[in-house]
């Protein structure tokens, strides 16, 4: 699955950001050794993509060869992926998928297609490397929704290893107003636990168009099994229909 990452410009923004923003830090296996507090988990909602896009890498501002880029602040988003224990978990897919700057996603229930963003992918993955890393280039989350109901803005993650879907989520901004009067982050009373969905988005100082960086790292809640040459068994684990909204 190496070919939907195009490596040296993974290798390059993960580097540039490591160097200007402190985002990306080392890390000793086992280090922290039951002082990881475990990523909260949230339901899937109704919109994992009924339909993939063609295409599927981990650049959601340009789609296939496009030359004309999605709408919306442009994000570098960076993390890596940790077992319970503390170490770094590789060859896991990670999947995210959220709204374009129109408040709709790619799911065909979301919305008429006229009123997409038809540049934003919405939907990416990213095998993690040997230090548990990933990294996505998209557009800083917005809220939707009408009436009674609205989402504060979020991005939707999957985690996948071995086949199976392992872990699911949503990350939300950190100090977003709107959050406090969302449902499902209501749910997640701990503010500990509230903390570990939670990402700041800060503007990369020497970006000449506004560009943004965020950084979220996952805690899973259990060790997964890898086979020992490192290869996945199976592909990306079946998403898990959740009732819930959003």
């Amino acid at each position: 699955m190496h070919e939907m990452i195009e490596p040296l410009v993974r290798r390059r923004q993960m580097l540039k950001l490591g160097g200007a923003t402190g985002l990306l830090y080392c890390f000793t296996p086992g280090l922290f050794a039951e002082e990881l507090m475990r990523t909260a988990q949230m339901g899937e909602g109704p919109f994992y993509p009924d339909r993939l896009p063609l295409d599927t890498d981990n650049d959601l501002l340009i789609v296939n060869d496009s030359l004309t880029p999605a709408v919306g602040e442009i994000t570098h988003l960076t993390g890596k992926i940790f077992s319970a224990s503390g170490s770094p978990v590789r060859n896991a897919f990670v999947e995210i998928w959220q709204v374009d700057g129109n408040g709709y996603y790619i799911h065909s229930g979301s919305g008429d297609s006229e009123v997409r963003d038809g540049n934003f992918q919405g939907y990416g993955r990213f095998l993690t490397g040997t230090s548990g890393e990933y990294y996505f280039r998209t557009i800083k989350p917005i809220g939707y929704g009408t009436g009674n109901f609205h989402r504060t803005p979020h991005i939707h993650f999957a985690v996948s290893k071995n086949g199976q879907r392992i872990f699911t989520s949503q990350m939300l901004i950190q100090g977003e107003p709107g959050n406090e009067r969302d449902g499902l982050f209501r749910r997640v009373s701990d503010p500990g636990e509230r903390d570990t969905i939670l990402a700041e988005f800060k503007p990369i100082p020497e970006s000449k168009i506004g560009e943004l960086a965020a950084h979220f790292d996952i805690v899973l809640g259990h060790t997964v099994e890898e086979m020992e040459d490192g290869t996945l068994r199976g592909g990306i684990g079946k998403s898990q229909r959740q009732p819930r909204r959003g």
